[in-house]
């Protein structure tokens, strides 16, 4: 007969957390002793890892985390919160819809252009030139995908988007430090520099391009790379959808109401 205690509690299992009464531990690292000790991007990457990371690491992390905060209302997560805002719901509601706008089109492109650099590195390590990797890396990507590379392109930055240049200057000195290997920023650009000659003009590397480099680089999963930019881009929802609280407004739509949308006749 099976030993219900016991079956209660192997409900839940988790590596992450060493809780009872009177101890909290994460990883085994007491949170009195993390607390006033350790950044917040080093939490983030022990709580996803199991390990704290370097000073020289974080900083690296921390980087790709700052890139991403915002991009104003043009950005649908931004738009989706302030319009929430507007709608009377708690500050969390207001988060939680501008978070839930972040998708494979739209923020969330970070993991499936992770998913290409990572294709692009093992077809490396059969041999293959840095060209001929990425060439084949992108054509199986557009059979899975379709043809738009998710990272690269921006509909108002063209053809630099000013995050990513310094992003990449960032992993450049990082590798030169011996702190990550660079050979994701090398893939980035070869990526970047490949699609421009088949478009025949220059691309923009973008935001999701620039930090999925940063988090492969780090050694971080591509589902993370997702994950990651939900948490760096949720400082920017907070902050707009705070302001959008302190300025009022009700129920303002993605137009103002004068502006009625165009009527087809079905």
């Amino acid at each position: 007969m099976a030993d219900p205690e016991a079956e209660i509690k192997e409900w839940w299992r988790t590596s992450i957390i060493d809780m009872e009464p009177g101890k909290i531990a994460f990883w085994k690292h007491p949170i009195e002793e993390l607390i006033g000790n350790v950044s917040f991007p080093q939490m983030i990457w022990l709580m996803v890892r199991g390990e704290l990371p370097s000073l020289d690491e974080t900083k690296l992390l921390e980087a790709a985390l700052v890139g991403g905060v915002d991009h104003g209302p043009q950005a649908p997560s931004i738009a989706a919160a302030r319009m929430a805002a507007t709608c009377g719901v708690g500050l969390n509601n207001v988060m939680a819809t501008g978070v839930n706008m972040l998708g494979d089109v739209h923020g969330g492109a970070g993991e499936q252009c992770a998913e290409l650099y990572f294709d692009i590195r093992d077809r490396l390590e059969t041999g293959l030139s840095l060209e001929s990797a990425t060439q084949e890396g992108i054509k199986s990507w557009r059979e899975k995908y379709g043809k738009i590379i998710s990272g690269f392109g921006h509909r108002f930055h063209k053809p630099t988007d000013p995050r990513a240049p310094r992003l990449m200057e960032l992993v450049r000195k990082s590798a030169e430090q011996g702190v990550v290997s660079g050979i994701f920023a090398e893939i980035g650009e070869a990526v970047q520099t490949a699609i421009g000659k088949q478009r025949g003009e220059p691309i923009a590397m973008n935001i999701d391009g620039a930090t999925a480099v940063i988090f492969c680089e780090l050694g971080f999963p591509p589902p993370l790379s997702r994950g990651l930019f939900c948490l760096s881009r949720s400082v920017g929802i907070l902050a707009h959808g705070w302001e959008q609280i302190q300025q009022g407004g009700r129920n303002k739509g993605p137009i103002p109401p004068k502006y009625l949308p165009k009527y087809e006749d079905g």
